[in-house]
């Protein structure tokens, strides 16, 4: 297997989706707005510094999933693609996805943000192999809580591993912005910085990786 690695926040997508919908709650009117702005405020700020608890983070983001069905949350994840995610949507990254597709690579998206915000995003880039942390379900609703581990900082390998389920891969190419996902870049046979936080910049330089801009 050949396998493409794509991160979503601020690398396929020109915004953070997991912050972005937090905003979209707050200015929809769907949530105490000075409350959930606070926290999720400090929420990415700790992401960005690299000391996000990411069951904490993930836990406030689903506890709104679990004061409403399904139908209602999928016609608001619509809204939210509509007026937030697609103007975001780099056209750098619908080009790299394009790039593995026509060589035979098998795609996936990786992330750290949960499965109900990231599903979709990806399936719009054309990517159907998904590695996010995930909601728990029961009974069709959410519970509120994370299933299995988070998909963040080291954990991405485990879940990638996971998701292998020992099949080999021969050649790798992994696509990040983040600091947070240096063990993925340090995986992947060919790591590319897409617009690198400061942090990413400095150790993509002294490891002689691929930098590039994908902003619009």
């Amino acid at each position: 297997m050949k396998l493409a690695l794509f991160d979503l926040d601020h690398t396929l997508l020109n915004t953070d989706s997991d912050h972005s919908w937090g905003e979209f709650l707050v200015n929809e009117g769907l949530v105490d707005p000075i409350h959930h702005r606070q926290m999720n405020d400090k929420f990415y700020e700790d992401y960005k510094s690299g000391q996000l608890d990411p069951i904490a983070y993930n836990e406030f983001v689903f506890e709104f999933l679990t004061q409403h069905d399904n139908n209602y949350l999928a016609e608001l994840h619509e809204l939210f693609m509509k007026k937030v995610i697609r103007a975001q949507m780099r056209p750098e990254g619908f080009k790299a996805i394009q790039k593995h597709k026509d060589a035979g690579h098998e795609i996936v998206g990786i992330t750290a943000t949960s499965d109900f915000i990231t599903a979709p995003i990806f399936r719009e880039f054309g990517i159907t192999e998904i590695i996010a942390t995930n909601a728990e379900v029961k009974n069709g609703q959410y519970t509120g809580k994370v299933l299995g581990l988070p998909c963040f900082q080291q954990g991405k390998l485990v879940r990638l591993e996971q998701w292998l389920a020992g099949r080999t891969v021969s050649e790798s190419w992994a696509y990040s912005d983040s600091i947070n996902d240096r063990f993925l870049l340090e995986y992947a046979d060919q790591a590319i910085a897409v617009n690198p936080d400061d942090r990413l910049e400095v150790l993509a330089k002294e490891q002689a990786w691929d930098i590039q801009d994908w902003s619009i």
